[in-house]
């Protein structure tokens, strides 16, 4: 009798961890929660070293709460710096968080054949003529590609705004080679727009850079 008895408690021992281990692997965790993958983690978290935590590459903010070191909202840390014709250059894998008024320095790029940008645009392996509005975003905007073909809405100070097409990355990580034309990487927050994005907005492209704000259009 006791041998079949302890036969059954091991079938249930049995089955009562197989339960539990199925409960663990579908679960989702929140900041500091243990994960094995990506989609162990809610929202934009991602698995670091077996704990859920923020993303750098995209500067999201949910688990720095707490005793974390406190930094301006919306800024990021510097990743590393580039050595480029003499000069040091910082680079940086996240932006400023995007809200519906975010910051940015509007630059101009020409997306033509033979133009600023060097290699065709990222999102569609295509060259763009300066009469389309059509943007690159700093690498943490940029977000992987996945704003690629969104647009987004532009606005001046002088009260103009005008919608683009995001086409490009504005490489906040790499640059002064052939595939940037020799320029050196983007700062973080930058909209670089084409000819027609300028003069919508009714700006002088001579000055090179002016602050506006974007958000999704």
């Amino acid at each position: 009798m006791a041998e079949p008895l302890a036969s059954l408690l091991l079938i249930f021992s049995i089955l009562f961890t197989i339960l539990n281990l199925a409960l663990l692997t579908t679960a989702i965790s929140s900041c500091g929660g243990t994960c094995r993958t990506l989609d162990d983690c809610d929202g934009q978290l991602i698995c670091i070293k077996g704990r859920c935590s923020d993303d750098p590459s995209v500067g999201s903010s949910t688990c720095r709460t707490g005793s974390s070191p406190s930094r301006p909202s919306g800024s990021c840390r510097q990743f590393s710096t580039l050595n480029c014709k003499g000069k040091s250059y910082p680079t940086f894998q996240c932006s400023p968080t995007v809200t519906s008024s975010t910051p940015a320095i509007l630059t101009n790029n020409d997306f033509s054949k033979g133009g600023d940008g060097g290699s065709p645009s990222e999102c569609d392996g295509k060259f763009h003529n300066n009469s389309e509005s059509v943007v690159a975003l700093s690498t943490g905007w940029y977000a992987r590609g996945s704003r690629c073909g969104q647009r987004i809405q532009i606005k001046a100070s002088n009260g103009r705004s005008v919608v683009a097409k995001v086409v490009d990355e504005c490489d906040s990580m790499n640059g002064c080679d052939s595939d940037h034309a020799g320029q050196p990487p983007c700062r973080n927050n930058i909209v670089d727009g084409s000819d027609a994005v300028w003069h919508a907005l009714g700006l002088n492209i001579d000055v090179g850079e002016v602050k506006v704000t974007w958000s999704m259009a």
